[in-house]
């Protein structure tokens, strides 16, 4: 059984991210988790296919270079609500508090605001674009963007599957016709609402991220 298991599809081995009573609560939270299970299983699918070829992936835990460099990375409204629910209700501790403080105080021309001493805090909730970010061959130089200075080492987008993914998005926006949802894929017009992760307002997640601290205290001291 274990080496049946083994030989599974890369794809078939990745797992859906699950928040069972968040789910509950917020009915567009699934549609995000599905949208990114769908994505993931792509970009599983799409490395396991250039490993296959002897090629190298140069990503894994600890290198954050893209992080620091990229200053144009796309994010999409249901992304952004998503984030912004991981951040306040999900981090907690040390993290927490160096995340208010470095959203309190970011600016456009910074590393992403979510990179802490060297790692994503928001690993689970990051974009779709951040998801796709595959380089092989060597690692990134300090300050390097690939996709500029080789970009025949970075991996392509799993295209299919993030049309697929926005598919999943777009009830979230009120469009639930599956053929109006469908066009919308087709034409490139869910792309219009798309925005650059370092021009949002990261400085109002830090205050929302208070507000909700403060309610939580309050309902704790009426509770005792």
């Amino acid at each position: 059984m274990a080496k049946k298991k083994k030989n599974r599809k890369a794809s078939e081995r990745v797992k859906r991210l699950s928040f069972p009573e968040d789910e509950k609560r917020h009915p567009w939270l699934k549609l995000l988790l599905d949208a990114y299970f769908t994505v993931d299983r792509g970009v599983a699918a799409s490395i396991e296919s250039e490993q296959r070829k002897g090629r190298r992936p140069a990503c894994r835990k600890g290198c954050a270079a893209c992080c620091s460099t990229h200053k144009d990375i796309p994010v999409y409204p249901l992304e952004l609500r998503g984030i912004s629910w991981y951040v306040t209700e999900k981090t907690a501790g040390r993290a927490r508090e160096m995340l208010k403080r470095r959203l309190s105080e970011f600016k456009k021309d910074s590393p992403c605001p979510f990179l802490l001493e060297g790692a994503c805090s928001i690993h689970p909730l990051r974009p779709m674009a951040c998801r796709q970010f595959n380089v092989f061959g060597a690692a990134c130089r300090e300050g390097e963007d690939p996709y500029y200075t080789r970009r025949g080492d970075v991996m392509d987008p799993v295209k299919r599957h993030v049309d697929q993914a926005f598919f999943i998005m777009l009830p979230f926006h009120g469009v639930e016709k599956e053929s109006e949802r469908i066009r919308i894929v087709e034409t490139g017009a869910f792309h219009k609402m798309v925005r650059e992760l370092h021009s949002c307002n990261w400085k109002g997640l830090a205050a929302d991220m208070e507000i909700f601290e403060r309610r939580n205290q309050g309902e704790g001291a009426r509770a005792t």
